[in-house]
């Protein structure tokens, strides 16, 4: 099967999953790959070290660029198609979503050339902006040959917005580069909560917040430290005031991922919507438990008691009850454990890209048919 793997997005998540599939495929026989990639990537260097077709496609950095580059887009469609006529590709499978793929799309469909999006989320997380959505969504699936999901909850929403396209799940994958080994703690520390990723409404931070101090009454050793992209007091006014809390709104680099996580004893997770999170396969590959909200994709990636936990109900006392488990070191150790077992299936690229070949020779041989 020959595979274009297309992303233009320059970093996050996306960028992780891309160069994650990129290596399993580069290395399965029978496969043949191929890249279309932005030339912005904060993964290039290792992207570059596959010797696969790769094109390089200068897409932006800024809002100015955005608005000067979406110029170039009918440019930019003609060149992915000649690139996958080129390739001879049997599918282009967009990686996740860009600002541009609504625009890119239709051009493949009108190809002839089979398109097959990862669709990361079915419907907008409240409190985003969700101007456009329907369109772009919509141009996405309509100009696709099936789609791939990552949680049984999205593929329950794609099912009902597009009947007759074939959907197929497969797992998101844990990109964990150079995984450092925890430094030895002392006995009598408090566990050590981590809130990790960009700061969006929809991730519940004011409801951490009203947790934490339920939680802080019964284990005044615990710590919590959120680290992430955004207004963090705008979302939860005071969070940085209680007491064991440390707030830092900021960028993570790639290479700074793995000690940052590897420095908690637990994730923690409580949001009010979620299709699912890259940042627990993450952190299960280093042992890192899970606490969550059973909300969406989420409540299937954290296995209660088997390796995190998943609170009772959407609320603050249900998510301080659920951290408090976490703060018994003997049920940690277990949950600790049982992510390990879980993070080593996810961070195996091999089966995650043998699980993307199956689908897509599935959707093509019914296409065909």
């Amino acid at each position: 099967m020959r595979i274009l793997l297309w992303y233009w997005g320059r970093r996050g998540g996306g960028a992780q999953m891309a160069l994650g599939l990129a290596a399993g495929l580069a290395r399965r026989p029978g496969t043949a790959l191929a890249l279309s990639l932005s030339a912005q990537a904060e993964l290039r260097a290792e992207m570059d070290a596959f010797d696969v077709p790769t094109d390089r496609v200068p897409t932006y950095g800024s809002a100015a660029a955005f608005l000067a580059g979406t110029l170039r887009v009918p440019l930019l469609a003609r060149r992915l198609v000649r690139q996958a006529r080129d390739f001879r590709a049997d599918a282009v499978v967009s990686v996740m979503t860009h600002l541009w793929t609504p625009l890119v799309a239709p051009a493949l469909r009108r190809a002839g050339i089979p398109f097959i999006p990862v669709v990361h989320d079915a419907l907008p997380h409240p409190g985003d902006p969700a101007f456009a959505w329907e369109w772009r969504l919509g141009r996405e699936l309509d100009a696709a040959t099936g789609a791939l999901v990552l949680s049984e909850a999205v593929a329950a929403e794609i099912r009902r917005r597009r009947p007759a396209l074939p959907v197929a799940r497969v797992t998101l994958g844990a990109h964990v580069p150079d995984a450092p080994v925890a430094a030895p703690r002392p006995p009598a520390t408090g566990t050590r909560f981590l809130m990790f990723g960009r700061l969006r409404a929809y991730k519940g931070l004011d409801l951490l917040r009203d947790a934490w101090p339920l939680l802080h009454a019964r284990h005044p050793d615990a710590t919590l430290r959120v680290v992430g992209e955004g207004d963090a007091e705008a979302l939860a006014p005071g969070l940085a005031a209680l007491p064991g809390v440390t707030v830092e709104a900021r960028w993570v680099g790639e290479a700074e991922i793995p000690a940052l996580l590897v420095g908690a004893d637990a994730l923690v997770m409580p949001y009010r919507e979620a299709s699912q999170s890259g940042v627990v396969g993450q952190a299960y590959a280093l042992g890192v438990p899970a606490v969550a909200t059973p909300v969406g994709g989420l409540a299937e990636q954290v296995r209660d008691g088997v390796d995190g936990v998943v609170a009772a109900a959407v609320s603050a006392p249900a998510l301080a009850d659920a951290m408090a488990r976490l703060c018994d070191p003997t049920a940690r150790a277990g949950l600790a454990e049982g992510a390990r077992a879980a993070g080593g299936a996810l961070a195996d690229w091999d089966a995650r890209a043998g699980e993307l070949v199956d689908a897509l020779a599935a959707m093509l041989s019914g296409r065909r048919g």
